[in-house]
């Protein structure tokens, strides 16, 4: 190798780099907006559209639901035939669906599209994340990961703000509101469109020339692309489950769910949620959902400068302990006045939010370039079992058991992440993709040490 070429992993950042971080925060923008804005919406449809508790139950989770199918599908997909194609046809979906959302006369025409959009979300989050993890120098890889996971909290704010300013139309105000996700999308798509292919994919497809030219157009001639494996790795499902990645899998799968499950489902009914807390119902319940949302944003934004200085570990393992024990306070003391209900929920957003981030560091880091979509494709999708089970379950669990129960049962997955992280997660902080992605039990090791 030339002593003038840089690896890819430690390039100066460019403009470039920018361009493909904001481009495809873009996606994750449009999943959360896409997401959230149903939360207000269904509290407005479901008088109108005379929808049961168990209809109410099945839209607030179909998305999550097409989420674990599109993470599952598109994730393996995406190792097979490359990162660009599914970066742009993911986008297409968010806008023709967000549009025909607008024309639904009955609840399950509504099911069917919360389910297609999910479908196309859940594609997004391993496409998004393996393209932009693969283009970003090891030195700022946590940070532009993160920012995707900002790109997430942006756009859940924006839907709670833009349905709050909506809900004022008239009795269609929750047709814009749902329709309104197709502008963002249709933003995104546009700027996707010439977003060259990852060149770590390309070589591990054996595409070597191909790659050293998108190489070279994205940052010049001076990039380098490393080492170039004798035979290409080939890309299967199953190897996800080989080769000590199955402990990987395990963990990234059970942190994901443990940090989702509460959060979907309190996100998805927070206006009912705090009703259920004493908010009064109506403008005063929403209002309180656009705070609460903002609190997970600044967890969010906190957390984009400290992934690289403290660590993955101690950003996982502590903020678990800490999102079990305020949701444990806000289920024994749930007719506490609203400002303490209110804090605990602010305590719970920053610290769930900030943590958050790891869903798209993680999974990005610990598989190689031939299974990273696979694998961040699995996850989304385990995590979204939990999710959609839990968004399901709790207008039922609240009607039945209580809102104070429910929460200690957000509680107890908490304290589950808690234990999986303090145990399971390693430290991948400073290392290249090809390091922190090999199976090396030494290193891990020695690193939780280090970081416990």
């Amino acid at each position: 190798m030339s002593t003038d070429k840089v690896l890819i992993d430690d390039l100066p950042l460019n403009k470039f780099h920018w361009k493909v971080t904001i481009y495809t925060a873009g996606g994750p923008f449009c999943d959360g907006y896409i997401l959230s804005i149903i939360g207000i919406a269904l509290a407005l449809l479901a008088p109108q559209l005379g929808l049961s508790p168990l209809m109410i139950g099945l839209i607030g989770s179909s998305a999550l639901v097409g989420i674990f199918f599109g993470g599952l599908i598109f994730g393996y997909l995406t190792d097979i035939i490359g990162r660009k194609t599914m970066y742009i046809l993911d986008l297409v979906v968010f806008v023709v669906a967000s549009v025909l959302q607008f024309f639904v006369g009955e609840g399950w025409q509504l099911l069917i599209l919360r389910f297609v959009l999910g479908v196309a979300v859940g594609a997004d989050y391993p496409i998004a994340t393996s393209l932009l993890a693969e283009f970003t120098p090891r030195k700022h890889r946590g940070f532009m990961l993160s920012f995707l996971v900002l790109g997430w909290w942006v756009g859940a704010v924006a839907a709670f703000i833009v349905g709050y300013l909506l809900m004022d139309l008239g009795e269609n105000s929750w047709r814009w509101i749902l329709a309104s996700s197709a502008v963002p999308s249709l933003i995104v798509l546009f700027l996707r469109a010439g977003t060259p292919e990852s060149p770590k994919w390309l070589v591990s497809k054996g595409r070597i020339e191909e790659a050293r030219v998108n190489l070279q157009k994205a940052f010049g001639e001076g990039a380098d692309l490393g080492d170039i494996p004798a035979e290409p790795p080939k890309t299967s499902f199953l190897n996800i489950f080989r080769g000590g990645y199955d402990k990987r899998t395990i963990f990234m799968s059970v942190f994901w769910m443990m940090q989702v499950v509460p959060t979907f489902a309190i996100m998805t009914f927070a206006p009912s949620v705090l009703s259920a807390f004493g908010f009064n119902e109506g403008n005063t319940a929403h209002l309180g959902a656009v705070i609460t949302s903002a609190f997970f944003l600044i967890g969010a934004l906190i957390t984009l400068f400290l992934v690289n200085k403290i660590g993955r570990r101690h950003i996982l393992i502590w903020p678990f302990l800490i999102t079990g024990i305020t949701l444990f306070l806000l289920g024994i003391v749930s007719e506490a006045s609203i400002g303490l209900i209110i804090g605990l929920f602010a305590i719970f957003a920053i610290f769930n939010g900030g943590s958050s981030v790891l869903q798209y560091v993680y999974p990005n880091e610990l598989f190689p370039t031939e299974i990273r979509a696979t694998a961040v494709g699995f996850g989304t999708a385990m995590s979204r079992v939990g999710a959609a089970v839990g968004t399901f379950l709790l207008p039922i669990s609240m009607n039945g058991i209580g809102i104070g129960t429910t929460m200690i049962i957000g509680a107890v997955l908490c304290f589950i992440g808690f234990i999986v992280s303090l145990f399971m997660a390693p430290e991948t902080r400073h290392l290249t993709l090809e390091e922190s992605s090999r199976i090396d039990h030494s290193r891990n090791v020695s690193a939780n040490k280090r970081t416990i």
